[in-house]
């Protein structure tokens, strides 16, 4: 009795795990359906209005002259452009964005330095700290990451001639696509979320999110609170927004965490409030899949703690059950996976078909990420409150470009154990797979064995090499100071 009891709830997690996978399926039919409705400028407005832009970082001092430079040179009439750089930051940082300021003052930019002493309400307390100063109609946000295009406003503001428009987004592309593996397969990851996600989400009428980057209006809950009073949001899938995306793991890890937690938190507040409203069943079942989706990580970690035993109590049964039970679920997903991503990358590049070989790597990914990702789901879950951690940044554009010896590092945790732990749980499972003869399994079990190892092993390589790199150019440096007071004595 206890055995099937076993095998319940591992299915009863499974077929969860399936519907969310299959969630995709439906995405993508929702994208080619609704591309006759792709949102058009029926009219410009008559008067160009007082844009601010705002700038919000926090020791960035790799990029922060940057995002400035780009932010100033938006094409747009100077007098009607103010840029507010909301300085954080707690290091040099501070003097790289005072100086690239009154540089540009002097210019004849109006560009603003706002700094504060603490950081409360982090990136969210910034920007409203600097909205009690601003002098803009409208409000555009650019991360520390980004490097707005000239024309980003033009392309942007005229939609709010429609007087129910409350937010524009633009597209995220990527400044260092190509620099690393990892890199690669993030950018197929935030493809899929922008590409197909977005577009069917708001061309097919239900919410989607601003991204808090990239748009003129901060995050997952303003999005849908601002949406549940009526207004509308436009999401222009054809009008880029270079981003720098993590070349780091731990970086990347910490980036990822943050924003499953905050989608947690943005359900636990807002789905009782939508799902007891007025709004149309489709709008309220999309938004009940797209602030929940994160738990996905959390169910995929428990599966992976179950596979063993079930595989025992499969034998104890008869293994033949498998063929008939987990494969079709889990090839169902798979593909589907893998359908979703291949989609968005055949609807966004003409090179599309050489990104598909990054697919099985992509999958391995995801299930890598699902201890990290859990933590988040569990703290938001249980309201455990944790410090902001913003994504190191070293302004990575091109191959030759290094992070290493920089100042900014990602941070390891106890997590990579875990990671490590499942990696060996899962060479133990493809054994026993082989031994008992169940074939059939092996390749799914080697997507999650790749997957945790992989995020373990880079997890702790990359914390490794940059602490050799820094040491180095440490005694470098030293070395270099003592030969230089010998000479001048």
């Amino acid at each position: 009795m206890l055995l099937y009891l076993f095998l319940v709830v591992y299915f009863l997690i499974l077929f969860t795990v399936f519907i969310y996978s299959s969630h995709r399926y439906y995405m993508v039919y929702l994208y080619y359906k609704h591309q006759k409705d792709k949102p058009v400028l029926k009219k410009k407005l008559d008067k160009l209005p007082h844009v601010t832009v705002q700038l919000p970082i926090y020791n960035e001092m790799y990029v922060t002259r940057r995002l400035i430079k780009a932010s100033c040179d938006i094409d747009y009439p100077r007098e009607l452009l103010e840029i507010q750089v909301l300085d954080d930051s707690t290091d040099e940082t501070t003097e790289v964005a005072r100086t690239c300021v009154n540089e540009l003052r002097e210019r004849g930019y109006d560009v603003q330095y706002i700094h504060r002493k603490n950081r409360e309400g982090f990136k969210g307390g910034a920007l409203a700290n600097g909205l009690k100063m601003a002098k803009g109609e409208f409000v555009a946000v650019f991360d520390a990451d980004f490097v707005p295009q000239k024309d980003i406003l033009n392309r942007t503001i005229h939609f709010f001639a429609d007087k129910t428009v409350g937010m524009v987004q633009t597209r995220w592309s990527y400044l260092n696509r190509a620099y690393s593996f990892l890199t690669r397969i993030q950018a197929i990851m935030l493809d899929g979320h922008f590409v197909i996600e977005h577009t069917a989400r708001n061309w097919s009428g239900r919410f989607f999110n601003f991204n808090g980057t990239a748009g003129v209006s901060e995050d997952l809950d303003l999005s849908y609170r601002s949406q549940l009073k009526g207004w509308k949001f436009i999401f222009l899938k054809d009008d880029l927004s270079p981003s720098e995306i993590p070349v780091e793991i731990n970086g990347f890890k910490s980036q990822q965490h943050r924003w499953a937690k905050g989608s947690i938190q943005t359900a636990k507040k807002l789905l009782p409030q939508i799902l007891k409203s007025d709004l149309p069943l489709k709008v309220k079942v999309e938004a009940f899949f797209h602030l929940t989706n994160n738990i996905s990580y959390l169910l995929m970690l428990v599966l992976s703690v179950l596979i063993y035993p079930s595989m025992v109590a499969r034998i104890n049964i008869g293994w033949f059950q498998m063929l008939v039970t987990d494969v079709p679920f889990l090839l169902f997903a798979t593909v589907g996976i893998s359908f979703f991503y291949t989609c968005s990358q055949r609807e966004a590049y003409k090179n599309w078909k050489s990104r598909v070989l990054y697919l099985p790597m992509l999958m391995s990914l995801g299930i890598g990420l699902s201890v990290n990702n859990s933590k988040a789901v569990l703290e938001a879950l249980f309201n455990r409150q944790t410090e902001f951690k913003r994504t190191p940044k070293y302004s990575i554009e091109e191959k030759k470009d290094s992070w290493l010896g920089k100042k900014y590092r990602g941070e390891i945790n106890f997590l990579v154990i875990l990671e490590l732990l499942l990696g060996i749980y899962f060479s133990f499972n493809i054994y026993f797979a082989y031994v008992n003869k169940i074939y059939v399994s092996i390749p799914f079990l080697m997507i999650f064995q790749m997957g945790y190892f992989y995020v373990a092993f880079l997890s702790i390589f990359q914390v490794i090499l940059s602490g050799v790199t820094s040491n180095r150019l440490a005694r470098y440096f030293i070395s270099k100071r003592n030969t230089e007071d010998v000479i001048a004595a």
